[in-house]
């Protein structure tokens, strides 16, 4: 990653890492080849005794059906601990998810630990996002305004949609770092893949391992579909050992 002329909404110190590990494109589209892709990924997860799953109904996508992968680059907020009014009058907000966009490579997807009921990605944020080729969002948390990311094709996966913002409420106080979604901990780099059924997040270190199981899974799927489709009767089926 190319090092970048900071926005200053967070203090430089807040930024973990500037430079993160880069998958091979090859297995990227490798992994976007898989059909059933969250699902095979899962199972491949929990044939290496990993956890990364996240099911929609904790974090659901907002634009359906589609699917969205791509390395994460990470934003971890927490509450203000200042009367909303009061911050208000301040006209000082400590949110800094742009320095994440203004980190981040196209094909990118951000990641955001943050919190429910308050936005941790308003309108304008989210078009960020997209115009600096972010692939969508994942967050454990609440955004506001929906038709924003659906006028973009933006998609999201959180905990809900909500009207208050958290411009007076919360503050980033760091980028790239480590993040918990769900009870999951992601790091920025690791592999981030989301569709209809909910969220994966794949260690880096495990990408290559968990991708040669999840193929695996997948063409046995395949075959065992295609033996449905041709009519194999009941008791071959299930004797028949597919994956």
């Amino acid at each position: 990653m190319t090092s970048k002329t900071l926005t200053g909404r967070v203090p430089a110190e807040a930024i973990r890492r500037t430079e993160l590990p880069r998958l091979a494109p090859e297995i990227l589209a490798r992994y976007a080849a898989i059909e059933d892709l969250t699902g095979t990924v899962s199972d491949a997860m929990d044939n290496l005794g990993l956890f990364g799953a996240i099911p929609a109904s904790v974090l659901a996508p907002t634009l359906a059906p589609r699917r969205m992968l791509g390395q994460a680059v990470t934003v971890r907020n927490v509450e203000r601990g200042l009367n909303p009014s009061v911050a208000a009058a301040s006209g000082k907000g400590m949110m800094g998810e742009h320095e994440a966009y203004n980190q981040a490579l196209p094909g990118d997807v951000v990641v955001i630990e943050g919190l429910t009921g308050i936005s941790n990605m308003g309108g304008q944020s989210a078009a960020v996002a997209h115009r600096a080729g972010c692939a969508g969002a994942v967050i454990d948390g609440s955004f506001r305004d929906p038709d924003s990311s659906r006028e973009r094709d933006f998609p999201i996966w959180s905990r809900g949609v909500t009207p208050i913002t958290g411009k007076w409420r919360l503050r980033t106080v760091e980028i790239n770092g480590q993040v918990r979604i769900a009870g999951v901990a992601v790091d920025a780099g690791d592999l981030v893949l989301a569709d209809e059924a909910g969220v994966v997040f794949v260690p880096f270190a495990h990408v290559t391992a968990v991708l040669e199981q999840a193929e695996k899974i997948d063409a046995g799927d395949n075959r065992q579909k295609a033996d449905i489709a041709a009519g194999i009767d009941l008791a071959t089926l299930a004797a028949t050992k597919y994956k």
